[in-house]
């Protein structure tokens, strides 16, 4: 199987690295092109479709101008927000990360689709934005290629199952163009005055700390990740359905 992560705002590009191999993404060109586009685009305009700071703004247009000589990392080492956090890649043993690195995969608004050991620049551009170089949004110049890449992928490692622990906004990348291959959604809960609720940052967690699992535990079977039970999350038999999973935590 292949599990789906979105990618996160937050990022360092400061920690000590350890020694990897790294790999260049399969959207390098792409992503060096979108850059080259937006740092066309002015620090009110970027302000006004991330819904950003004037100073976050100015942060990405430096960004995207400097872009072919940011500083690079691996993606799963450049990430830092909840997600990431749950999935705790500094933890890791080099056997946890070199499966993630045949099995976890990062949707990207400017990468597309990432390995985690891809290395990546700083760079901050949402899959939802509504901007693209000659379309109305996102995922609307990226088309089919993300899809079609983790179509072959699939294929390379022969299976035809996705764990998708992906948001919404980046999901919609490769939502409906991925027929013929089971792609199960999964859910986080948490315990509530009125029955289990939904609070978005305990499920980022979440999803990082079901990507590990995966990662620590070789896991191939997608049937076995119904045993995730980090942080006292359980599945839910009775809440859950063939291809929509929920996990509750005590």
């Amino acid at each position: 199987m292949i599990v789906l992560l979105s990618p996160a705002k937050t990022l360092d590009f400061e920690r000590e690295l350890p020694s990897i191999a790294t790999t260049r993404p399969h959207f390098a060109d792409e992503a060096r092109s979108l850059a080259h586009s937006a740092a066309n685009l002015t620090q009110k305009r970027l302000a006004e479709l991330m819904h950003i700071s004037p100073r976050l703004a100015k942060l990405n247009a430096d960004r995207f101008r400097d872009f072919p000589e940011l500083p690079e990392r691996p993606a799963l080492y450049a990430f830092a927000g909840d997600v990431y956090t749950g999935f705790g890649v500094d933890t890791l043993d080099e056997a946890g990360v070199a499966f993630a690195q045949d099995h976890v995969r990062i949707l990207s608004g400017l990468y597309g689709l990432l390995r985690p050991l891809d290395d990546i620049r700083p760079y901050r551009l949402e899959m939802g934005t509504r901007w693209a170089p000659r379309q109305k949004k996102l995922t609307d110049w990226w088309a089919d290629r993300i899809a079609d890449h983790l179509r072959r992928e699939l294929t390379e490692e022969g299976s035809a199952t996705i764990l998708n622990l992906a948001s919404q906004e980046y999901y919609a990348a490769v939502d409906g163009k991925l027929a013929g291959v089971r792609v199960i959604e999964v859910e986080f809960r948490e315990p509530g005055p009125n029955g289990p609720r939904f609070v978005s940052f305990n499920a980022k967690r979440a999803r990082g700390m079901m990507a590990r699992w995966l990662c620590e535990h070789h896991v191939t079977d997608v049937e076995a990740m119904r045993g995730f039970d980090s942080d006292g999350y359980r599945f839910d038999a009775e809440e859950s359905d063939t291809d929509r999973w929920r996990f509750t935590r005590a």
